[in-house]
């Protein structure tokens, strides 16, 4: 384990000037510390739109197409997924546009989303409006606690799940929640997404699988895994304690590269908290993060713990385990800590927990 080191994550530092675009975009967006956003959609914009637009040209030679097509899908699944991802995730919680400029907030979640194979309006309706509502406990239909969650047949199970069922049980919820409105948006953005990518198979249907259809089986997988890991580490005593239910990864590229997701403990506090900020609050809450034994990694981002959660390597975990208030006295009892945080637990005894803050 490790005591609490430095942190190095990206936070905000005024730049000395501006660009005349820059300048241009800032009168657009609420937030200015959100200029990095801009700087994404316009290479996006750029580099995926036009690129998936060549692999719909006929008459290509097919090595050339396949050229582009690998790519495509390097740059779709390798470069941009991450931060796009996580970027729509920031403005879902904080829109980009200010009012006035409002119909510009469409320009992500229905131009630039489904290129990375995410249907419209969906991510928000799930995890704006039913995953922070419910907080992973019994109501959340991506809860992970009833799963062994070091099992590579549960997250089978877990995805295979999400995959088939996944929006039908979130439109479910919407209904029986009374929430009509997000369960519309559910059904538009994804019926619109299906419709348009079978019409697209009639006019080529391998450019349509490159474009539309791998990414979006691409991103399913990935958006699972990360809830799976950042919903891991759960204490059954206490499964909707913010602190106790999800983790912390610090000092790692990936916060630098999409925008501090690493600090899945305090989005939770306050989903509204900017991404700058977050590690100035791990920073002012040391106290809380140690009284609830928080699970902090540093080092590791939550691919790295997902592997290491399906190898059952604890021993590597512990070795990148901040220990916060000095509350463990060695490696074998970071180990069972987080051992006796990864068992399923079931959801008629979940309900009956309080909820502790």
């Amino acid at each position: 384990m490790l005591s609490l080191p430095l942190n190095t994550d990206p936070t905000y530092s005024a730049p000395d000037s501006y660009s005349r675009m820059d300048r241009f975009f800032i009168g657009l967006i609420n937030d200015k510390r959100d200029l990095p956003f801009i700087h994404l959609l316009l290479k996006v914009s750029f580099s995926i739109v036009p690129l998936a637009a060549l692999l719909f040209v006929p008459g290509l030679n097919i090595w050339l197409w396949l050229l582009m097509a690998a790519t495509y899908l390097y740059i779709n699944n390798v470069t941009y997924k991450g931060p796009f991802g996580l970027m729509l995730h920031c403005t879902s919680h904080r829109p980009l546009f200010r009012k006035e400029y409002a119909p510009l907030n469409y320009v992500i979640p229905w131009l630039l989303a489904p290129f990375f194979g995410q249907s419209p309006e969906t991510y928000f309706a799930h995890h704006v409006g039913m995953h922070h509502v419910e907080n992973n406990m019994e109501d959340d239909e991506s809860s992970t606690m009833s799963y062994q969650r070091d099992s590579g047949k549960g997250f089978t199970r877990y995805f295979f799940t999400f995959l088939f069922s996944g929006i039908y049980t979130l439109v479910l919820y919407h209904f029986n929640k009374r929430s009509k409105k997000l369960a519309w948006r559910t059904v538009r953005g994804e019926l619109l997404f299906i419709a348009f990518c079978t019409a697209l198979c009639f006019v080529n249907w391998q450019a349509t699988l490159v474009v539309f259809i791998l990414p979006f089986l691409a991103f399913r997988l990935v958006a699972m895994a990360g809830n799976w890991v950042q919903h891991t580490f759960i204490c059954p005593e206490q499964p909707g304690n913010d602190y106790r239910n999800s983790i912390t990864c610090i000092n790692v590229k990936f916060n630098h590269k999409c925008w501090n997701d690493g600090y899945h403990i305090s989005h939770h506090i306050n989903p509204t908290l900017h991404w700058t900020e977050h590690p100035k609050y791990f920073r002012e809450h040391l106290t809380k993060f140690a009284e609830n034994r928080s699970v902090v990694f540093a080092g590791l981002n939550f691919l790295d713990i997902f592997i290491l959660l399906m190898k059952d390597d604890y021993a590597k975990m512990a070795a990148h385990f901040v220990n916060v208030g000095d509350v463990f006295r060695s490696d074998e009892e970071v180990i069972a800590h987080l051992r006796s945080r990864v068992v399923p637990i079931p959801f008629p005894v979940a309900g009956k927990v309080a909820m502790a803050a």
